[in-house]
């Protein structure tokens, strides 16, 4: 199995790239036609610039936060995260509330929540953990033993 200890060190590329790609793409199309946007959403067009903002800057802060293991890597992870967190609510509550599946009906022709609450489960995750929850460590340490 040392392949795939090997891999592990370098695993956590699989969510940033996931999640960075997914918050990044929606914020580059927004950016793309921002009027648009505007019409298209129960926002203003100041707000459809912030959740563009917020998708495009936490994408790439999520991604340039892979690329160090300092603090500063560790705090533009978490900020990544905690950008996009916001966003989902929104359209959450704004469109997919009432449905869970994601698959589009008649009530929700964009569909459900499903894919916004694991996208938020998601950066939860990544806000509180940040580096150390992404980055596998694999060195052994023993546990600590519990006074009694």
């Amino acid at each position: 199995m040392k392949i795939l200890d090997h891999l592990s060190s370098n695993v956590h590329w699989l969510i940033r790239a996931a999640l960075s790609g997914v918050f990044m793409y929606h914020g580059i199309l927004k950016f793309a036609d921002l009027q648009g946007s505007a019409a298209a959403m129960p926002i203003s067009y100041f707000e459809v610039v912030l959740v563009a903002l917020a998708e495009t800057g936490g994408g790439l802060l999520l991604l340039a936060g892979g690329l160090g293991t300092t603090r500063i890597f560790d705090l533009a992870t978490r900020v990544g995260a905690l950008l996009n967190i916001p966003t989902m609510l929104g359209a959450i509550v704004m469109v997919h509330w009432g449905q869970w599946n994601f698959v589009p009906s008649e009530t929700h022709p964009i569909g459900g929540m499903e894919f916004m609450v694991t996208l938020i489960l998601l950066m939860i995750y990544v806000a509180v953990k940040g580096n150390h929850g992404l980055q596998c460590d694999t060195s052994f340490r023993a546990p600590t033993p519990i006074a009694v």
